[in-house]
């Protein structure tokens, strides 16, 4: 998704905001790389609407409390796939 880096940071998040998408995620929706969707998310939209920049700094927050237990379940799946 090219086009206006403003308008792009406002959409990513509210994506994020209503799905509760990872920044991973979220790149791959909308095809564009996690640094990209990264510096929207953390310094354009905070320029933009900051009240929407907050509530997706906590979807965030939340995520990275969670990653290791994705990752847990990702090489779980991975090495014994029988279990899930």
């Amino acid at each position: 998704m090219k086009g206006n880096p403003e308008e792009r940071a406002v959409q990513l998040g509210e994506y994020i905001t209503e799905t509760g998408a990872t920044v991973r995620s979220a790149a791959k929706t909308f095809g564009i790389s996690k640094s990209t969707v990264h510096k929207d998310i953390t310094y354009r939209l905070e320029k933009q609407n900051h009240t929407l920049y907050d509530e997706v700094q906590k979807v965030l927050r939340v995520n990275k409390e969670e990653r290791h237990l994705r990752g847990g379940a990702a090489t779980r799946q991975k090495y014994h796939p029988e279990i899930e």
